[in-house]
C-alpha cells in the first residue's frame, strides 16, 4: 500500500509545483488570507474530500475517511506569507507588491495538497483516517493554531505531524529531533523616562539614553548569570529609539527586544529578570521605567514515540541515510500548540537550492527553495501515516 501511495505522489509532483508557483505569485499576509483558503478548500472539494471552511477564523480542514479501521492522523501545513518585497528573477515572482512567500508556506501547502490527492485515491484501502489541517496566520502572533484547535480541528485525532522546508539545509534529507526543536518567544518593550534638557547642560536633567544603554548591557547578564549554561537562552534588543537632535537630551528612550528559550521555567525567570534589571538600573540612574512583556509562541516539544514514527517512515520510503539528527533552533513556530493537545512531531525537510548563489535564509527578499523537497515531504507524510497504523 505504501509503494502505491509513493508512486501516486511522484505522479503528482508537477501539480505540486504548479500549485506552489500559483500560491507564490498570489501571496496573502497573516490573518488577511481570503483567496488562499478558498483555493485550498475548492481543490479539496474537487477531489471529493470532506471540507470545513473558516475553521478558527480562516483555516481549512479536510477529512479523508479510510475504508479500514485504524488511527486518525492529522497533518498540518501553513499558508500565510510575509510583508517582504520579492526580489527574485523568476517566472513565479510574487505579483503582490510588498508581499511574498519568504518562508516556504506555499510549498507546505502544495505538498499537503499532493499528499491529499494521492491518499484520497486509495482511501478505501486505508487503515484509519487522515485529517488535513491547512492553517492561516502562523507568521504573526497570536497565530492560527490555537483558534483552529479551539474550533475542533483535532477532535478525534490520535497523532499530529507537521514539516517545514528548510532553505539552508541540504536537500534529500529529513531532519529530526526528540524533545525541544524550536524555541518559545516573548517580546519586551522597555520605556525609560527621564527629564529632558540641553545636551550642553546634562546636569540639569536626567538622561534616559544613558540609563537605557546601561539597561541594555545589563540584560546580557541574564543569559550568562541567571541561566544554566547547559540550557539555551537568548535575550536580544533589536530596537532602540530616543531623541531627535544631537544637542538635546530627550525625555524618553524606548527599547524593544526578544526572549528565546526552550525550557518553560527558564522562560519565566528570563522575563522576570528583564523587568527587575530594567527597573533597578533605571532607578539607580534617576529614571522611571515601565516594562511590557508580551507572550508569544510556546516552544515546540516533540513526542519521542511520534518522532520515531517519522524516522521509521523516512527509512521505509527512502533510507536511514536520509535521516539527520538535528540541533534545536531559536526561530518559533505555533505548531507547538498542536503538540500540547495531541502526541506528535514536527520535522524539517532539506530544501537547499542546487546553485549556492540562490541559497538565501528564510524571510529574505530572494528566498526560494528546492521544489523536489515538496515531493519528499508528501512521501514522508504518507510513510509516517502507515507507520502510525502498525
Amino acid at each position: 500500500m505504501l509503494n502505491k501511495a509513493l508512486t501516486k505522489i511522484s505522479n503528482y509532483y508537477e501539480e505540486m509545483v504548479a500549485d506552489r508557483r500559483f500560491l507564490h505569485m498570489h501571496p496573502e499576509l497573516s490573518h488577511q488570507e481570503v483567496h488562499t483558503p478558498a483555493f485550498i478548500a475548492d481543490r479539496l472539494e474537487s477531489l471529493g474530500i470532506e471540507v470545513q471552511r473558516n475553521v478558527g477564523g480562516r483555516g481549512v480542514v479536510g477529512m479523508i475517511r479510510g475504508g479500514q479501521p485504524g488511527k486518525t492522523v492529522a497533518f498540518r501545513a501553513d499558508f500565510d506569507a510575509l510583508p517582504i518585497t520579492d526580489q527574485k528573477d523568476v517566472s513565479y515572482k510574487s505579483t503582490i507588491p510588498g508581499v511574498m512567500h519568504a518562508c516556504g508556506h506555499d510549498g507546505h501547502t502544495a505538498a499537503l495538497l499532493g499528499f491529499a490527492k494521492a491518499m484520497n485515491e486509495i482511501k478505501e484501502s486505508l487503515p484509519g483516517n487522515i485529517v488535513l489541517i491547512h492553517q492561516f496566520g502562523e507568521e504573526l502572533s497570536p497565530g492560527g493554531a490555537r483558534g483552529m484547535i479551539e474550533d475542533g480541528c483535532l477532535d478525534g485525532v490520535d497523532l499530529v505531524f507537521g514539516a517545514h522546508l528548510q532553505s539552508q539545509m541540504p536537500a534529500n534529507k529529513v531532519y529530526v529531533r526528540d524533545g525541544f526543536l524550536q524555541a518559545s518567544e516573548d517580546s519586551f518593550k522597555i520605556t525609560v523616562t527621564g527629564f529632558g534638557t540641553h545636551g550642553a547642560e546634562p546636569h540639569t536633567g536626567v538622561d534616559p539614553i544613558l540609563a537605557a544603554s546601561h539597561i541594555m548591557i545589563a540584560l546580557q547578564s541574564i543569559a550568562s548569570r541567571n541561566a544554566d549554561p547547559l540550557k539555551e537562552l537568548v535575550v536580544s534588543v533589536g530596537s532602540f529609539h530616543a531623541g531627535h537632535a544631537d544637542n538635546v537630551i530627550p525625555n524618553e528612550a524606548v527599547m524593544e527586544g526578544t526572549i528565546r528559550v526552550f525550557d518553560p521555567e527558564l522562560r519565566i525567570i528570563a522575563g522576570r529578570r528583564v523587568i527587575e534589571i530594567a527597573k533597578s538600573v533605571g532607578a539607580g540612574l534617576g529614571c522611571d521605567v515601565h516594562v511590557d512583556i508580551i507572550k508569544g509562541y510556546d516552544s515546540v516539544n516533540n513526542d519521542p514515540d511520534a518522532m520515531n514514527l517519522v524516522r521509521r517512515g523516512v527509512a521505509e520510503a527512502f533510507s536511514e541515510e536520509n535521516i539527520i539528527e538535528t540541533n534545536p533552533i531559536m526561530p518559533v513556530e505555533d505548531f507547538s500548540y498542536y503538540l500540547q493537545h495531541r502526541p506528535g512531531a514536527y520535522f524539517f525537510v532539506g530544501a537547499q537550492m542546487d546553485n549556492k548563489e540562490n541559497v538565501f535564509p528564510h524571510h529574505h527578499e530572494k528566498f526560494d527553495f528546492y521544489e523536489p523537497a515538496m515531493e519528499m515531504t508528501a512521501k514522508v507524510f504518507a510513510s509516517t501515516f502507515f507507520e502510525a497504523q502498525k
